[in-house]
């Protein structure tokens, strides 16, 4: 399986609220990485129980718009591209980087300016 199908299916288990499925795919040493990029999340059970309250850390009307994955040695990039009640469009990206087939940091590139401004 190419890394960036595990991506994929990660996004889809995100779409159809299946966070169990979405973790199984992550070391228990991994590293979230927030928009900002001063917020990390450490271990896999703590990024598990952040899941539990991801409606509240996006935007009201969140709605991915469009996904493609890019796949290098070890890491796949996702640009995603967004929409919300109070932006018309956009992209951010998350860089996902593997070790052992699983993914051990998920960091999140966003325009942290434009991303506030959605709430």
């Amino acid at each position: 399986m190419h890394l960036a199908d595990i991506v994929q299916r990660g996004w889809e288990a995100v779409g159809a609220g299946d966070f169990d499925t979405l973790v199984a795919d992550y070391a228990e040493e991994m590293v979230f990485i927030m928009p900002g990029q001063t917020d990390i999340l450490e271990g896999r059970a703590a990024f598990r129980s952040a899941l539990d309250c991801l409606g509240e850390l996006l935007p009201p009307g969140f709605e991915i718009t469009e996904l493609r994955q890019i796949e290098g040695e070890d890491e796949v990039i996702s640009i995603v591209g967004w929409k919300s009640e109070k932006v018309s469009g956009s992209q951010f990206s998350v860089l996902f980087k593997f070790v052992d087939g699983k993914i051990h940091e998920e960091r999140w590139f966003v325009d942290t300016e434009q991303w506030n401004a959605a709430f």
